[in-house]
């Protein structure tokens, strides 16, 4: 059997030849503009049918290395990222709080500094203290892309939500996006208004007052509350369901688990108030039977695991145009 030729086993990847891409750090997406956006998932288009390959890599990212450090626990992101760089050919390293210097009482500052020296390009990172990847970014030469930092943010969960929608429906514009949940303390909940509202949503948030944020409309004016269920979802054609965490019910500000089923949990009743081909989302992990009906979860309108499948392709993506790959 005669061996292919390099170029046939990697055919090249493919992008526009003016760049909109202004970004060496991903921390959050409230400084994107459409363009970007439209930018990256084109590219992640790109991405996506290098996944659907007899042979899932491409060697763009040989000599280039990718750091994920995680000091909270995480399976899908951090494999997606894992994922993602191997892909591309980059060589990976991974670090857990558990496994680093951290414990014994290095600095975050000081461990990043060490990833530095030994010659990192990108470094992915999930940390429970809210802007911890905007202080990395100010010590590394690396690209910091921020996997969840606190309540703060999750950019990446909420472009491969945007790049899910828009492989259903095209796009945002226009659309009404309800996120119902646990709002206050949800970083993915922070960075989808972000995304939507750029990309042209309406964004409604719904969940128990307790679990709304107090001062919303100073921070995110283009989104409207709404604490009814039904009211939210009437003619809604995104749901973007939470998790809810149930350590928060034990601080008080819930009255029980069965009060937020009862009130607040997505199931077929309340989905048949949305469009009939309302898309159903969840960036996991899910508690079914809680916020979110087993039927639903696993009903046709769920997208829940093409969110996991395309945020391979959308990491890629950010991984290739971090890496120089824009320019």
């Amino acid at each position: 059997m005669r061996i292919r030729e390099q170029s046939q086993l990697y055919p090249p990847i493919t992008k526009p030849t003016a760049s909109p891409w202004q970004h060496r750090h991903i921390l959050d997406l409230d400084d994107f503009s459409r363009q970007e956006m439209e930018f990256l998932f084109h590219t992640a288009d790109a991405m996506k049918e290098i996944l659907g390959r007899e042979i899932k890599r491409v060697p763009t990212l040989r000599g280039k290395t990718v750091v994920t450090m995680f000091y909270e626990p995480s399976t899908r992101t951090r494999l997606s990222f894992e994922m993602a760089a191997k892909s591309l050919g980059a060589d990976v390293t991974s670090i857990t709080a558990a496994t680093s210097s951290a414990v014994k009482g290095e600095s975050l500052v000081d461990t990043v500094r060490t990833i530095q020296a030994l010659g990192s390009d990108v470094l992915v990172m999930r940390h429970p203290c809210s802007g911890a990847p905007y202080l990395v970014a100010q010590q590394v030469a690396s690209s910091v892309v921020n996997a969840g930092d606190g309540w703060h943010a999750h950019p990446t969960q909420a472009l491969l939500d945007l790049y899910t929608i828009r492989s259903h429906h095209g796009g945002v514009e226009g659309a009404k996006a309800v996120i119902i949940g646990d709002i206050l303390h949800s970083r993915v909940a922070r960075s989808n208004i972000w995304g939507l509202t750029i990309m042209g949503a309406q964004v409604v948030l719904c969940g128990p007052p307790t679990l709304l944020p107090r001062f919303w409309g100073q921070a995110y004016p283009q989104a409207i509350i709404e604490p009814d269920i039904e009211a939210a979802l009437a003619d809604a054609d995104i749901i973007m369901v939470l998790r809810l965490q149930r350590e928060r019910q034990q601080g008080g500000l819930l009255p029980s688990i069965e009060e937020y089923v009862r009130l607040y949990q997505l199931d077929e009743r309340r989905l048949a108030l949305a469009k009939p081909d309302a898309l159903v989302m969840h960036p996991g992990p899910v508690n079914e039977g809680i916020e979110i009906a087993p039927e639903v979860a696993h009903g046709a309108q769920s997208v829940i695991e093409e969110q996991v499948a395309n945020g391979v392709a959308v990491r890629m993506a950010l991984l290739y145009l971090l890496a120089g790959g824009a320019h």
